[in-house]
């Protein structure tokens, strides 16, 4: 049995009190509060012994760690907290069938990732974006299921918290969480940059200096918006993106399914074999995390004249099923007018010729010409001039450099 002095920690020469909040679901959240010695002595007639009793710390430390687990370091107290969870032998399908929703085809790497998190906490990773336009997909019962394997360690921002100043609440978390992302501003994707790979960062809280602490937190962001919730360059490699499709069936208790078994997926991340080894500081490559998602969110930072062009032709040559497909300058400046783009020809060619890399005919020559009419329907009519000809298996070579250039 604990005793009363086991509730009090002295930290350097602070006093802190160690409590049980009570939750909405039933279940209580320990926490630690500031506490004095004057309040000691009016709760305690022995409180010359509770204050004898109690442990003493030079400070804090952060050190994540699940399975081998220590409050005192070389006394220091570790503000990282244990899991409540015991990994237990069992089967936990539900949980394999939900984890198979929101990874998909990359279900194995999306195993590896939350294993890595449970057996290697301080293992940087890439950012995590879930993403649909759709309601009921499970983003958000996702998070909660991480939440309650790691309780204190995971926290929920919003836009405005991770946008603050005051960070001191959240970098020190394993899982910074983010649901119905919008950071949609340049200077949002340099922090999620800076912090994703950050081995140190600067925790500030209001009225105190800043101070350096180790980072080893992994950022997870959620949103409706599949286009553009934020801004991720045409080069970045630390995004994974994934689009997550609706629910088949929706069950109320969906999520205490999936508690009962938590037990049994922490026992089997703790003996799964890897699917994958460290090839990157974020442990995958690129390519093992790229998706069509990353793909969409990245053409919103590509020139939107290319693009526009790029889609509109790519659009004629699928409808009318064609091999190839012929323009001139002219030709593609109206295509580009339909969509309320006024550019000069110059700019057409720039872009047809420099980045595309097509050679112009050298003599006027016919070809067929494509154009939308006033209802949106695509015809066809024999032009003559000098011409660009692209072919089918061009069009993805071509975004793909629209991407890396």
């Amino acid at each position: 049995m604990k005793s009363i002095a086991d509730k009090y920690i002295r930290v350097g020469t602070s006093l802190f009190k160690r409590v049980k909040k009570p939750m909405m679901s039933g279940k209580d959240e320990e926490m630690m509060i500031s506490w004095n010695l004057d309040t000691i002595k009016q709760d305690y007639a022995n409180w010359r012994d509770v204050v004898k009793g109690l442990e003493r710390y030079n400070g804090f430390c952060t050190i994540p760690k699940h399975l081998d687990y220590k409050r005192n370091y070389q006394g220091f107290y570790n503000l990282y907290e244990p899991i409540a969870l015991s990994p237990l032998a069992g089967d936990c399908p539900n949980i394999f069938n939900f984890v198979r929703h929101i990874f998909g085809d990359q279900y194995e790497i999306g195993l590896d990732y939350l294993q890595l998190l449970f057996i290697k906490p301080s293992q940087r990773l890439p950012v995590l974006c879930l993403v649909s336009s759709e309601g009921n997909t499970g983003k958000t019962t996702f998070l909660n299921l991480l939440k309650m394997i790691y309780g204190n360690n995971m926290t929920f921002n919003t836009n405005a918290d991770f946008r603050s100043n005051f960070n001191s609440d959240w970098v020190s978390k394993l899982i910074i969480a983010i649901d119905e992302v919008l950071l949609d501003r340049k200077e949002d994707s340099e922090k999620i940059k800076n912090l994703s790979t950050a081995k140190s960062y600067k925790a500030e809280a209001k009225g105190k200096d800043r101070f350096e602490v180790e980072f080893f937190g992994k950022i997870i962001l959620c949103s409706n918006n599949e286009d553009n919730f934020m801004v991720i360059g045409v080069q970045e490699t630390r995004y994974w993106v994934r689009k997550v499709p609706t629910l088949e069936k929706l069950d109320p208790d969906f999520l205490y399914i999936l508690e009962e078994e938590l037990p049994h997926l922490l026992h089997f991340l703790l003996h799964r074999q890897l699917s994958t080894s460290k090839s990157s500081r974020m442990w995958f490559t690129p390519e093992q995390i790229y998706t069509a998602a990353l793909r969409r969110v990245k053409s919103y930072s590509v020139n939107k004249v290319e693009l526009e062009l790029f889609e509109t032709i790519k659009e004629i040559m699928e409808s009318r099923e064609l091999k190839e497909f012929c323009l001139t300058n002219t030709h593609a400046k109206k295509l580009l007018e339909r969509s309320g783009l006024n550019v000069s020809r110059s700019h057409v060619r720039k872009i047809l010729e420099e980045v595309w890399k097509l050679k112009q005919y050298p003599n006027a020559s016919n070809f067929t010409a494509y154009q939308y009419d006033s209802t949106g329907s695509i015809f066809e009519r024999d032009e003559k001039g000098r011409y660009y000809k692209i072919f089918q298996q061009e069009l993805e070579q071509i975004f793909s450099e629209m991407l890396t250039n």
